[in-house]
């Protein structure tokens, strides 16, 4: 069973052959084990804090050198996890490494779990819940505003306003259990009146505007992008056209492509998670009704939905029912083969296509796909504040949650407190809001929600 008192090792960068392998490790026995396995180049006294090391790696029991590397320690508590670190710089390829991973296994360290070393930095208080969910945000981040989203927030933007909400409410619960405890001063009927309007102003108000600065998650997250339509409308060209290069297999066969397409591409500095879908149709065989069923999936699973017309042949049920689909959900509809003459009657579709969004491209020449990123980036950007300053805290799915189900408790407050409830079920919506905004930065979670956070880190962070 694993402790927070082991010593714990992994491998911090992604196995295979490069210039640089790096094997970090953390807990009480790290200064041992580096006196063990490391020799230096030069006769100097080991280890100050922080400083590089020229050497050996040796295996104790056979004393062969394995490899040639540089070495740092940092003692506690000035490091990552706020405990004595040894981190080993050396070549990198998959023999290496396991062999210097077994070494160190070998002289009691364990192999760390998924985000161990960063759930110690949590546990020992150098960082918050919501700054270490943010490492992960910079690991993952795929566009430039995406990075500074994240990084503001592992500098603390989040921590910094959850706090400053915190701080507001335990002032004003103290005064609702003031008013309690002191019946005789009547102190409750003045806190009805300035508390009630307190709760508005100083909690409910800005957790409304920190909620809706979720919509910004986008430029971290990226969107869910499914092209839709019928078969032989272009899709799989358009995802071409898109990517700038042959992804998706072309031809006029109809129903060519019978599986989802997954790719990424950046559009404005926004990532697009896209997939190129079957086309829907009525299907003959099991492939088919497979790769339809999987459309259908995507469809519903999708943020966006890019509706692709065939502009050279008329409209038919399959083109209706997609364009049904579409209702339901955020969606442009892109009109392709603008190089081909239109079909007869297209003209009179207008009022049909005009209930969404319409741009029309070639994806054979790239006609139009610059109007298309164009319409893509402000139907994502529709409910988005758009400007990202160097204050602005982007809560992400969790912390939305939380600060709904604690606006929804102050809101409750406010109520109570205005219409006569009694002050102790006032304090009790309080203490509830002011519980759940502790869950945001860590201080009160449960080890579900803590393990479920930390499960989505690699290994060796």
């Amino acid at each position: 069973m694993s402790s927070a008192e082991d010593t714990i090792a992994a491998i911090a960068t992604p196995m295979g052959q490069a210039g640089i392998g790096i094997i970090r490790i953390s807990g009480p026995e790290s200064l041992k084990i580096a006196k063990t396995v490391f020799t230096p180049k030069t006769d100097q006294p080991l280890f100050k804090s922080h400083q590089l090391y020229m050497g050996y790696i040796r295996d104790p029991e056979s004393t062969h050198i394995i490899d040639e590397v540089l070495v740092s320690f940092m003692a506690a508590p000035n490091s990552y996890t706020c405990e004595d670190v040894f981190e080993i710089n050396s070549h990198s390829g998959y023999a290496l490494l396991s062999k210097i991973m077994t070494i160190l296994m070998n002289l009691g360290a364990r192999i760390a779990e998924p985000g161990e070393f960063t759930k110690r930095a949590f546990l020992n208080g150098r960082i918050d819940l919501s700054q270490a969910e943010a490492v992960v945000d910079l690991m993952n981040a795929q566009s430039e505003r995406g990075l500074v989203l994240a990084s503001q927030q592992v500098r603390g933007s989040i921590k910094t306003d959850t706090e400053a909400l915190r701080e507001k409410t335990i002032h004003i619960l103290a005064n609702a259990e003031a008013a309690i405890d002191f019946p005789e001063d009547d102190l409750e009927h003045l806190f009805r009146d300035e508390g009630a309007e307190s709760i508005e102003k100083s909690l409910v108000q800005p957790m409304e505007i920190l909620i809706k600065a979720h919509a910004d998650r986008v430029w971290v997250d990226g969107i869910n992008t499914a092209i839709v339509g019928r078969v032989n409308t272009g899709k799989s060209s358009l995802l071409n056209r898109l990517l700038d290069e042959p992804r998706a297999i072309v031809t006029d066969i109809p129903g060519t492509t019978r599986d989802v397409i997954e790719s990424t591409l950046n559009i404005s500095g926004i990532p697009l998670h896209i997939v190129d879908t079957a086309g829907l149709r009525e299907v003959k065989n099991e492939v088919e009704r497979q790769g339809v069923h999987l459309t259908r999936q995507k469809i519903a699973e999708a943020d966006l939905l890019l509706m692709v017309i065939d502009r050279s042949r008329p409209l038919d049920s399959d083109d209706m029912d997609i364009l049904a689909q579409c209702e339901k959900k955020r969606a442009l509809v892109v009109v392709n083969k603008i190089d081909l003459p239109a079909a007869p009657g297209y003209g009179e579709m207008g009022d049909l296509l005009n209930r969404f969004p319409t741009v029309e491209i070639s994806a054979l020449t790239g006609q139009g796909i610059d109007h298309l990123k164009e319409a893509i980036k402000d139907a994502i950007l529709s409910d988005s504040s758009l400007e990202v300053t160097t204050s602005h805290a982007v809560p992400n799915l969790r912390h939305r949650k939380a600060l709904k189900a604690a606006k929804n408790c102050f809101a409750n407050a406010r109520k109570k407190a205005r219409t006569g409830a009694p002050m102790e079920i006032v304090a009790f919506e309080l203490r509830n809001g002011l519980e759940l905004l502790g869950e945001i930065t860590g201080q009160t979670i449960d080890d579900e929600v803590m393990d479920s956070v930390f499960s989505q880190f690699c290994l060796g962070k």
